[in-house]
């Protein structure tokens, strides 16, 4: 009876260890595909999209079993890949929560994928059930990450650093400059306080909600659907005043009305698609494209087929074009979703397939080096807090 029981001791404690060293691992793998590893790019279309500053609005890789400055095989994003693509900015989504069984069209908060995942990738024990301690544990893993970089990561916070950052890798300098965002502000728990918290760890774009409405409020996936909570008014009234990027991406039609009408500052969508191309009630109307840009927005087209209907390249610029001929490019930006359980034609060592694409498609020189990149950097010197 002694051997069955050290047997089985044995068996659950390797069990215990198999998980923790390999699942998170395995779901990261099956959950982010890459459709293309090498891509034939035209010699001229990687000449002219070396010469561009490009800039992307979101990626999900803090939340995978991963350490950013290691090259990896699978998945979308690291810190190499990003320089070989000549990525000079990359917004790094903290992802808090998702319900089971997430769909596009309604969900509630009543359950938890993250949890599992937290406790498979070794997060610390107050991860596991404490939502704000998972965007702080996130950023933790960035600022790791730039400390252990060599300078080839940069946290940007001011837009004093991210000027610094742009002139030296203008001269040259081989890095990314990382702005840490966070997806739902559920991570708030309800406490108007830890907004404060985390601005000091480092956030400086916010979305309010992600796939279920929550205390802020309605998201296009919930279940209610509805507009900005009484608490929800003081968050985005507090996000103002600290110089916080408030985040649409996600939001109910009720909740992006809302905050068009309260913010005192542009809003951006950091990934999303159009309804004009891909009628799902994820994207953007027309109406809400033309009220974001009427305030000084900018919308990030998503690379993934809930975005912009597939993974092809000519179908994330069709969309990149239908917001184009809406309100102008210069409300145009990337909003890859990389690395966000999505399926992607190319990795970010290879995001000049999107530059071809986009010279393809009938953009001139001058529209590429807007949507690749200009026009998210523009937006950030105008609005990021000092």
């Amino acid at each position: 009876m002694k051997k069955f029981l050290y047997s089985l001791i044995i068996l659950i404690i390797l069990g215990l260890i198999g998980f923790f060293a390999a699942a998170g691992k395995i779901v990261d793998g099956q959950k982010n595909v890459l459709v293309r590893a090498e891509h034939d790019i035209p010699e001229e279309v990687l000449h002219f999209h070396d010469s561009l500053l490009v800039a992307d609005w979101h990626a999900d890789n803090l939340l995978w079993d991963r350490n950013p400055l290691v090259r990896l095989e699978h998945g979308h994003v690291d810190v190499p890949r990003l320089i070989e693509g000549n990525v000079a900015v990359q917004v790094f989504d903290a992802v808090i929560k998702t319900p089971k069984g997430m769909n596009y069209d309604s969900n509630t908060g009543d359950t938890d994928n993250i949890t599992l995942l937290a406790m498979a990738n070794r997060w610390p024990v107050r991860t596991w059930s404490c939502l704000y301690e998972r965007a702080i544990h996130q950023s933790d893993v960035l600022h790791r990450a730039e400390i252990q970089s060599e300078g080839k990561l940069r946290i940007l916070k001011t837009v004093g650093e991210l000027e610094d950052h742009l002139q030296r890798w203008k001269d040259g300098e081989e890095a990314v400059g990382g702005i840490l965002a966070i997806e739902g502000l559920h991570a708030l728990e309800g406490q108007l306080e830890n907004l404060d918290g985390l601005y000091e760890a480092g956030y400086r774009v916010m979305g309010l909600v992600h796939f279920f409405d929550n205390e802020v409020g309605g998201s296009s996936a919930g279940a209610d659907k509805g507009g900005l909570t009484g608490f929800g008014r003081q968050v985005v009234q507090r996000m103002n005043e600290l110089g916080i990027i408030i985040d649409l991406a996600h939001a109910s039609s009720a909740t992006i009305s809302d905050v068009l009408s309260l913010s005192t500052r542009p809003v951006v969508v950091t990934h999303t698609g159009v309804r004009g191309t891909h009628d799902i009630v994820r994207n953007l109307s027309d109406d809400e494209i033309r009220g974001i840009a009427a305030r000084g927005g900018v919308i990030g087209i998503g690379f993934w087929d809930g975005a912009v209907g597939d993974f092809r390249p000519s179908s994330i610029v069709r969309a990149m074009r239908y917001v184009a001929d809406l309100v102008g490019v210069d409300h145009v930006c990337l909003g890859s979703d990389w690395d966000g359980s999505t399926t992607i034609y190319f990795d970010a060592a290879n995001v000049a397939v999107l530059t071809g694409a986009l010279l393809k498609g009938g953009f001139t020189r001058d529209e590429v080096r807007k949507i690749m990149g200009g026009n998210q950097v523009a937006f950030l010197r105008r609005n990021f807090g000092d």
